[in-house]
């Protein structure tokens, strides 16, 4: 028996939901209920068109009779499966009694059109070989659909195995990167490097200064080499996440029909501490150095007259410069031949 395979979306808020299609046994029983459950709805009728019938004493010609039952049959039959699944949200008695649901492949519940299809095919599906087509294309297909799901774009899925769904959260530009934001082509990022991005910026405050500083240095970078325009200079790595995860959403919606956000003046700067996800709050500000104080004059000097110590004498080993702070990588000297790395700097 075939195991369900999990299938992933990803909705017009680019949220990932991940979930566990329906394999071919609960189906098979699903649809055997059904078929018990329209059997006795044709069989009530045809008992209650009997009686009828032999109570009034009125004899209809065969043709008449063949006819009914050549129209009632299929039209109850074409109308169980399509109402149910149209009104009660991609269920029947079968599919509910198993947990099972039928959705559109973005996750959205069925509409009539997607019903009416998968009941059309679905005497093709059944009918044909008693079933036999149906078996086969559930089992070699990728996520377990019959030729009624692939021609209407449609999945089943288990409601009772579902993965937990993740609720929408949305990414605003960062303020001071809004036009960044609108002009980032990020139609080279797939759906994984996405929703990795989603969860760091989501437990961002939760981790280590050191691992988040790290964490964003390896998310950044491969992303700030493909993507472009590429960062502004002196741009955190942090913040450049935020402006990605920000554009594909935005891209998204644009795909999936929705209205795209305006693009917004740019502010001045890139403010401190970084934005956090709406729903979310902002983590506390980063600690100011206190101002450099100029040197205290030796005892004894006027006021006003002492000044800082020369600088190292003729013949005395230069001093070391300082470590390069965190952030991008700055070019090598000019006169070294060197050009700009991409990316940004590992945390020191």
């Amino acid at each position: 028996m075939a195991q369900g395979s999990p299938t992933r979306m990803v909705t017009p808020e680019a949220v990932a939901l991940e979930f566990q299609t329906a394999n071919v046994g609960s189906r098979i029983l699903a649809f055997l209920i059904d078929v018990v459950v329209v059997g006795a709805g044709i069989a009530a009728g045809v008992t209650a068109a009997a009686l009828a019938l032999s109570a009034s004493g009125a004899v209809l010609p065969d043709w008449l009779v063949i006819a009914m039952f050549l129209v009632l049959i299929p039209g109850w039959w074409f109308g169980y499966f399509t109402a149910l699944e149209t009104l009660w949200r991609g269920r029947t008695l079968g599919k509910a009694a198993l947990g099972l649901r039928v959705v559109t492949r973005e996750g959205a519940p069925v509409r009539f059109r997607h019903a009416a299809i998968r009941t059309l095919l679905g005497t093709v599906d059944f009918a044909l070989a008693s079933g036999f087509f149906a078996v086969v294309f559930v089992l070699f297909s990728r996520d377990n659909q019959r030729l009624g799901d692939m021609v209407a774009g449609t999945l089943v899925l288990r409601e009772r195995s579902a993965a937990t769904q993740l609720a929408p959260v949305s990414f605003d530009p960062p303020p001071g990167l809004e036009s960044y934001t609108a002009t980032l082509d990020v139609t080279g990022m797939g759906a994984e490097e996405y929703q990795a991005v989603r969860s760091f910026l989501l437990r961002a405050r939760q981790l280590a200064p050191a691992s988040r500083a790290s964490l964003a240095v390896q998310l950044a970078t491969p992303l700030a080499a493909r993507l472009r325009p590429p960062p502004p200079e002196g741009l955190p790595p942090e913040g450049f996440l935020y402006a990605v995860a920000a554009a594909y959403q935005r891209r998204q919606r644009a795909a999936s029909g929705g209205t795209p956000l305006p693009p917004q003046a740019p502010a001045t700067a890139w403010p401190r501490p970084f934005p956090a996800a709406s729903g979310t709050s902002a983590p506390p500000p980063p600690a100011r150095a206190p101002p450099l104080q100029p040197p205290a004059a030796p005892p004894g000097a006027a006021p006003g007259s002492w000044s800082p110590p020369p600088g190292p004498a003729a013949g005395a080993e230069p001093a070391e410069p300082p470590p390069p702070a965190p952030g991008r990588q700055e070019a090598p000297d000019a006169a070294a031949g060197g050009q700009e790395q991409e990316g940004f700097a590992p945390p020191t």
